[in-house]
């Protein structure tokens, strides 16, 4: 397919594009903007800043993509926006490049889907295969892994990370980091057991899902520290790669605590 520019589109000479490019009407594309090959913008799409947006993603309407952060801190630095592959980017969606407070880019991942209205703060990583439903609220610097599914309105608060294969709830409100495999949901979220549905959907066996399940209930039983029960689980699957996931996101750290059950005990931060 041949590059299509609309008449009606205003795209910077500057601007690097690749082939088959389309470009709808009322599109805007600053000249430090690059487009991958086959990259679609339907109409009505505002591109600025050094944005980088990768082969055959498509982004639709009015939405906003690369403009200067929503952090009070950001002082013009030259930081980045980088969009992966094959992403759909629906109506409305707001995503901003970093911060020097925040290591200077933005990055999302390949095969991602972003519904109507949902933001990428400043900084964020959003990992591949990741589904924001509607109104997701994504703050600056949040983590998101891969096979990531945040249902619509919800909040994920500053710094919080979110691991691989978890499912968010609708309207949570996520203050605390999610473990891989994990499913949250209220506000203040609250762990509610495994994502069991995606585990199925994406090919983990049957075994699979049974030692995480019960690797699960160990790790959040009522006795002992968290750090304790950690060790514990290790000791008991310590030839499990996937629960080493787990354990392994838990030590990481970060700037939040880690999301538990409501009937177990706020874990050592």
């Amino acid at each position: 397919m041949s590059t299509s520019i609309h008449p009606m589109a205003i795209i910077d000479p500057s601007a690097k594009l690749g082939a088959g490019v389309q470009i709808g009407p009322f599109c805007t594309v600053g000249p430090d903007v690059v487009l991958g090959d086959g990259v679609e913008l339907i109409s009505h799409v505002a591109i600025a800043g050094r944005t980088t947006i990768g082969p055959r993603t498509k982004i639709y309407p009015f939405a906003s993509i690369g403009h200067p952060p929503q952090d009070l801190k950001y002082k013009g630095e030259l930081s980045i926006l980088t969009i992966g592959a094959d992403c759909v980017i629906r109506e409305g969606v707001t995503m901003n490049p970093g911060t020097e407070g925040g290591g200077m880019k933005t990055v999302v991942g390949d095969r991602c889907l972003f519904l109507a209205n949902s933001h990428v703060g400043h900084d964020s990583v959003i990992g591949n295969n990741v589904i924001f439903s509607n109104n997701v609220m994504c703050a600056g610097h949040v983590t998101v892994g891969d096979f990531v599914i945040v249902s619509g309105g919800t909040g994920l608060q500053q710094f919080v990370r979110i691991g691989d294969h978890a499912f968010i709830g609708g309207g949570a409100g996520v203050l605390l980091d999610v473990i891989p495999f994990g499913m949250v949901r209220d506000n203040p979220a609250h762990l509610a057991g495994l994502n069991l549905v995606g585990l199925k959907r994406r090919g983990f066996s049957r075994e699979q899902i049974h030692e995480l399940r019960r690797a699960y209930r160990l790790l959040f039983a009522d006795e002992g520290t968290l750090s304790e029960r950690v060790e514990d689980v290790a000791g008991e699957f310590a030839e499990h790669p996937l629960i080493h996931e787990i354990l392994d996101f838990i030590r990481a750290g970060g700037d939040r605590g880690i999301c538990v059950p409501r009937d177990v005990n706020a874990p050592e931060r």
